[in-house]
């Protein structure tokens, strides 16, 4: 798709040339001469017909994914996280090595592929929360758990300008891909002072059911606020909140 440059924008059709305006600036695209039809049944669109059924297969996936996580994503996202994780998504469905082309899936495929996704490029985990930390999943029992060990906030965390708080949270699921539903569990720690005092020990202990047969995710983020007058205000534009697919069990 090309970019359009020049004083005067375009948008709407000029031939077999579409101009629209996107949050990437004004673009432009040629129109597929393909009509529908020949698509769903002309055998030289077989592997087109087979990449799209991939595809919307990926697009339900990320979809469920992000409504398991909504209480811990609602702030802590990108405007690209869809199709980012989308994109992942397709990398899960490619490394099915046991169904067939057009019929490849993210249960057969490898879910663990998504360990480190960050929802928020704008705030990656990594960049922001310095302490060491441990996740395990126990499927067993259906828990998913985040150890941190005691630190100091003012050293082990990059604060954004004007936070004064912080709050450290955890949400863990078990999505059944294939029916369409999951459970999910979110645990998060008090509101925390940014300051040279260290925390206690974190423990963010999730639940599921035990024995589950569906992929398990655990993520873990960190959200900031800013105190006035003793309320406490969250940073909600998303900008400078965290989250990260930190444990993957995949079956």
């Amino acid at each position: 798709m090309a970019k359009q440059r020049g004083i005067i924008k375009l948008e709407g059709t000029i031939g077999d040339i579409t101009f629209l305006r996107t949050q990437d600036g004004y673009l432009a695209k040629e129109n597929n001469p393909v009509n529908g039809d020949r698509i769903n049944n002309d055998p030289a669109f077989q592997r087109t017909r087979e990449n799209a059924s991939e595809f919307g297969r990926a697009g339900k996936a990320g979809k469920l994914l992000r409504s398991a996580l909504r209480s811990a994503l609602q702030n802590a996202k990108d405007r690209r996280v869809t199709s980012r994780l989308v994109s992942e998504l397709m990398k899960v469905i490619q490394a099915d090595s046991t169904s067939t082309r057009g019929q490849r899936n993210v249960i057969d495929g490898e879910a663990e592929l998504l360990q480190g996704f960050n929802f928020n490029l704008n705030a990656v985990l990594s960049s922001m929360l310095f302490a060491p930390y441990s996740s395990t999943i126990d499927r067993a029992a259906g828990t998913l758990q985040v150890n941190i060990p005691a630190f100091v906030p003012a050293n082990m965390i990059t604060s954004p300008a004007g936070s004064t708080h912080f709050k450290i949270c955890a949400a863990g699921c078990a999505v059944d891909f294939e029916n369409g539903s999951f459970e999910s569990d979110l645990k998060e720690t008090a509101i925390l002072p940014l300051d040279t005092n260290a925390t206690a020990v974190i423990n963010l202990n999730c639940a599921v059911s035990a024995n589950s047969t569906h992929p398990l995710f655990l993520t873990m983020g960190i959200q900031f606020y800013q105190e006035v007058n003793g309320s406490y205000y969250s940073l909600k534009d998303g900008g400078f909140n965290g989250l990260e697919i930190v444990k993957v069990s995949g079956e």
